[in-house]
C-alpha cells in the first residue's frame, strides 16, 4: 500500500491490526501450549478491537487532516510483522509472543511519534497525537493484561 495521505496511514494501520488479529487467532487454534493459546486468543481479540477503534477514529477525523500529504513517510523504517502469517506464533513461547507484540506496537508508536513531530498543519498534528495516544493506551492495556496472565 502506498501511503500518501494521513487517510492512507489510518487505512494501513487498520489493515495491520486486522492482519495481526487474524494471524493471532489462527495461531491460537494451532498452538500446543495452553497458556500461549490463551494469550494469543486475548491478543487476537484485542487487535480486532483496535481495528474497530481505528475505523471509528477515521470516521470522526477532520477531513482536512485526512487529506494532508505525508511527505517523509518513506524515510521512516517500515514496520516489521509476520505479513504472510505462516503460523509464526505457534512456534513461540509465551514470553516470545509478548516480545513480538510489544515490538509491533512500539513500532507503530514510534511511527506516529515521528509523524506528529513533522505534521505541518494543526489538524494533522492533533489527529496523529490522538492516534499516538490511542496506540499508547492500548499498548499499556495489553501490558497490564499480559502481566496478569504471567501472575497466574
Amino acid at each position: 500500500m502506498e501511503l500518501k495521505t494521513f487517510k492512507d496511514l489510518i487505512d494501513w494501520t487498520r489493515t495491520l491490526h486486522h492482519h495481526m488479529a487474524t494471524c493471532l487467532a489462527h495461531c491460537a487454534s494451532e498452538h500446543q501450549e495452553e497458556r500461549a493459546r490463551i494469550l494469543l486468543d486475548y491478543l487476537a481479540t484485542h487487535e480486532a478491537e483496535l481495528e474497530k477503534l481505528v475505523t471509528a477514529f477515521e470516521r470522526e477525523s477532520d477531513v482536512k487532516a485526512l487529506k494532508t500529504w505525508i511527505y517523509d513517510f518513506l524515510s521512516h523504517k517500515p514496520i516489521e510483522t509476520h505479513r504472510t502469517c505462516d503460523l509464526p506464533y505457534t512456534h513461540m513461547g509465551f514470553d516470545d509472543i509478548c516480545r513480538e507484540i510489544f515490538d509491533f506496537h512500539d513500532q507503530i508508536i514510534d511511527l506516529y511519534q515521528n509523524l506528529q513531530d513533522r505534521a505541518e498543519i494543526p489538524e494533522a498534528r492533533e489527529m496523529v497525537e490522538n492516534l499516538l495516544n490511542l496506540e499508547r493506551h492500548e499498548a499499556m492495556r495489553i501490558a497490564r493484561e499480559v502481566g496478569r496472565m504471567q501472575d497466574v
